[in-house]
């Protein structure tokens, strides 16, 4: 409603809207869309090195104009940016003084450094018109009568504001509710679900089986005593078969539904067909070889995999040039017959929680679907890794309802996908697992998910995880 106070501002949100309608029904050509992001990148390159201190000692050498293509040599002129840049520089990397801002967030600083991520008018009409966009494919499935739960943190942190946001420009109802709150809490924030009745989650993987979890505590079957029909997940590293597994929990579909982060803001967003995709009007998308930092080229079948690095395609508070993500991706060219026309992603989780098992490197993705692809009804897992007479061995921890209902569980299948995969034995058990399943989105998904006892003291990681499951009201 703002921008009805601001005609500029009015005017620019109907050319982002109408902007992003047009790519998003396939009405952009490859040489427009190429056009579209070699100058935006140009004008974010000169935006920069004009208003932020950082980046006019950073790209000092660099001249805006001489970039000619989106050529992978021809991007390697620009020097990266890093997570190491925005700590070090602070306030210095942005374009625009905190006072232009309409809102101030930071990342979450469980292991460094808060970083700040003020946002204006620019950036958020930007990001939210891209998500309101994609996620019209979803929403518009389950119609006009929709009210959404929106689960996730509200102090200096876009989660809340965003969806709230986004589900108001597509015509639904929201209740924010934060259940780690002091102020709603679990009972209520169940019970606020219930009577509403809401039909739609935004949470985290880990906040949705928290719910279903206190639910069932509770006596409450999510499936028959709750009218979800449609979950959307974010802020953690989520496999296909962990959100098969959530939404057969609660008998929803589950989207994994952004991929953002509070200082690049939106990278990836979900579509009606599960798909997670890129967003090519506000980013240009690199993918690189995390060690080397060379381009990564494609695979026979056109993917690109190894670390994500972003520029910003718009000018706001806080453009990025060359960001290097620290995020490990596949990244799919775009296919005939999807919801949408971008490039799609697989988050495969942080370069640095590859693990290395049995004498194989797997990414956290990879070892979630490979342990996660058989079980179903489980409310909660957690990964154990041993190290016993020089061997490593595999400890797969569930949580499963009391009354088994619903449940599915082989061992014997899971068992062999891991020796054929990793050659290591695997066990199980079960039983209760701690609120420490529940951090990922605030520190790692390797913090939360996994318990290597290789280590002879817990990482830094492993700590500040603990610290934040012991300060949450539970």
């Amino acid at each position: 409603m703002f921008t009805v106070f601001d005609e500029k501002l009015a005017h620019t949100a109907r050319e982002i809207r109408d902007r992003h309608r047009s790519y998003a029904a396939g009405r952009w050509t490859d040489e427009e869309l190429a056009t579209h992001q070699l100058e935006a990148l140009r004008t974010t390159v000169e935006y920069v090195k004009k208003h932020s201190p950082f980046y006019a000692r950073h790209l000092a050498d660099v001249d805006p104009q001489s970039i000619a293509s989106l050529a992978s040599d021809q991007l390697a002129t620009l020097p990266f940016t890093t997570k190491d840049h925005l700590r070090q520089e602070f306030a210095d990397v942005l374009s625009l003084p905190m006072h232009k801002a309409w809102i101030f967030y930071e990342t979450t600083g469980t292991t460094g450094r808060s970083t700040p991520c003020p946002r204006d008018n620019t950036d958020s009409l930007h990001n939210n018109t891209a998500l309101t966009v994609y996620y019209d494919t979803i929403f518009r499935q389950y119609g006009d009568e929709q009210i959404i739960g929106v689960s996730g943190p509200t102090e200096l942190h876009a989660f809340s504001d965003t969806f709230g946001e986004v589900c108001r420009n597509l015509g639904h109802a929201v209740a924010k509710m934060w259940p780690h709150s002091p102020m709603v809490g679990f009972d209520r924030a169940l019970e606020t679900l219930q009577v509403l009745p809401a039909t739609g989650l935004f949470s985290t993987p880990g906040m949705a089986l928290a719910l279903a979890k206190k639910a069932r505590a509770a006596g409450l079957d999510p499936r028959r005593d709750f009218r979800i029909d449609v979950i959307m997940c974010t802020g953690e590293l989520a496999s296909p078969s962990l959100l098969e597994n959530i939404g057969e929990v609660w008998g929803a579909r589950v989207y994994n539904a952004l991929y953002a982060s509070q200082e690049a803001s939106v990278m990836g967003a979900a579509g009606a067909d599960g798909g997670l995709y890129t967003a090519p009007l506000l980013n240009l998308y690199e993918v690189i070889d995390p060690d080397t930092g060379h381009a990564v080229a494609p695979g026979d079948d056109g993917v690109r995999t190894g670390e994500l690095v972003v520029t910003s395609l718009y000018q706001g508070s806080k453009p990025l040039v060359r960001y290097r993500t620290g995020d490990l991706v596949r990244l799919r060219p775009p296919a005939v017959g999807r919801t949408l026309p971008a490039p799609t992603l697989e988050v495969l989780g942080r370069t640095r929680d590859t693990l290395l098992i049995g004498g194989h490197r797997i990414s956290g993705y990879d070892l979630e679907e490979l342990l996660l692809t058989h079980p179903r009804g489980y409310l909660d897992y957690q990964i154990v890794i041993d190290a016993v007479d020089g061997r490593d061995e595999l400890t797969l921890r569930l949580q499963l309802p009391d009354d088994r209902d619903g449940l599915r569980l082989d061992e014997g299948e899971i068992i062999r996908a891991v020796d054929d995969r990793l050659g290591v034995p695997l066990r199980f058990e079960y039983g209760p697992l701690g609120s420490v399943t529940t951090t990922g989105a605030m520190v790692s998904w390797k913090a939360a998910r996994v318990e290597d006892r290789r280590l002879t003291v817990p990482d830094e990681e492993q700590a500040a995880a603990l610290s934040v499951a012991g300060g949450r009201a539970q």
